[in-house]
């Protein structure tokens, strides 16, 4: 199957970008390629300690419209959108009849006639499908993953960057504000991947190039640099963020990725309900927690992770070593048994590794800082 490529791809190419396939699109792993002065680390402290530029155009986009949009999704997908009103974005999931997650996104709430959502790459189709076969009449399903680029500006100095760029910073976390930037449309939106405060910008494809360039350009007296899709990695494992495809996924239900926060439980009706209703109060299935080297193991997908007697109690689902902390960081999906502050060994290679199961974050979050 051929790649998809973003808007942005020659940009990224004279930048000296590395390519990796996500979701079906070809993207900037790193900028570590010829030409290129970046890499993982360096990409990963720019966004801790100052200010990054993310193409995130691979995530889908789609709008649900007509009267009762708002409503209809709302007896869909887990989160209650009763809690959020116009201008307000929620992070919420949509699940199978078996809480099985199809997909994590984000829906963005104009109207209660309108809600764009971003779901993940490779999932688009599939939330679209599902979303147009329940739509009752008068409510369409808009598919618009081609028409739309996203740009993340995260970082402790992306207000600097985006105020540069004559656009508005004083909306709170998980909001969004319409502008304009290089005479093109853009939704200014507090959202980001990353644990630190940051924007995501949402602008017509066409638009991509100029806007790119302007953030750059905007960038250049904070020390901005572009960064690549593996320093997202980084910096979302260093947050406990789940990635749908590892904490998430056809096995693997919000309940047991412990996103039941995201769940509006006292709703009547959403898709998968009565499963993690019940995987909730039977407390028997696997949960998700983090794990924090104690020695030089890195952990990887797919490790086993034993407790002290030897008896496999879990798996890796997300592991790296963390450029903050200077050590290995995981997420893995441990028996209910196993608590906070229990001592684990996680099978890397051909030996075993302590580590430590913890609370995520590994990082303090500044996501939400005004």
């Amino acid at each position: 199957m051929d790649l998809l490529h973003s808007p942005l791809h020659d940009r990224h190419v004279a930048l000296g970008a590395k390519f990796a396939e996500f979701g079906g699109w070809s993207m900037p792993l790193d900028y570590s390629g010829p030409g290129g002065d970046g890499g993982v680390l360096a990409e990963h402290a720019a966004v801790r300690g100052g200010v990054g530029l993310f193409d995130v155009s691979h995530l889908g986009k789609a709008v649900v419209r007509g009267t009762g949009a708002a409503d209809f999704v709302n007896e869909c997908l887990t989160n209650d959108l009763g809690r959020i009103g116009p201008g307000q974005a929620q992070y919420t999931l949509c699940c199978a009849d078996d809480g099985g997650t199809v997909d994590d996104l984000i829906a963005y709430l104009r109207s209660p006639f309108e809600v764009f959502l971003i779901p993940n790459a490779a999932n688009t189709a599939e939330v679209v499908a599902r979303l147009r076969a329940e739509a009752p009449e008068g409510v369409e399903v808009v598919d618009q993953h081609r028409d739309f680029a996203v740009l993340a500006v995260q970082g402790t100095l992306s207000d600097e960057v985006v105020s540069a760029l004559g656009l508005p910073t004083d909306h709170a976390y998980m909001s969004f504000a319409d502008a304009r930037i290089a005479g093109h449309d853009v939704t200014v939106c507090r959202t980001g991947y990353t644990g630190e405060r940051g924007y995501e910008l949402v602008v017509p494809t066409d638009a991509a190039v100029d806007v790119w360039d302007a953030v750059l350009a905007a960038g250049r007296p904070h020390g901005i640099r572009a960064c690549g899709l593996g320093a997202r990695d980084t910096l979302r494992t260093e947050m406990g963020y789940p990635l749908h495809g590892h904490e998430l996924s056809a096995e693997i239900s919000p309940v047991m990725a412990r996103a039941g926060w995201a769940v509006g439980w006292s709703k009547p009706r959403f898709w998968g309900r009565e499963a993690l209703q019940r995987q909730r109060e039977e407390k028997t299935v696997r949960t998700l927690r983090g794990l924090l080297a104690q020695g030089r193991g890195i952990p990887r997908p797919g490790m086993v992770v034993r407790n002290g007697d030897g008896a496999v109690v879990g798996e890796v689902t997300s592991g790296t070593f963390s450029p903050t902390l200077r050590q290995g960081v995981a997420l893995a999906l441990l028996e209910p048994g196993v608590e906070v502050g229990a001592s684990v060994g996680v099978e890397v290679r051909t030996r075993q590794e302590p580590f430590t199961v913890v609370a995520p974050p590994f990082v303090e979050s500044s996501t939400k800082e005004s």
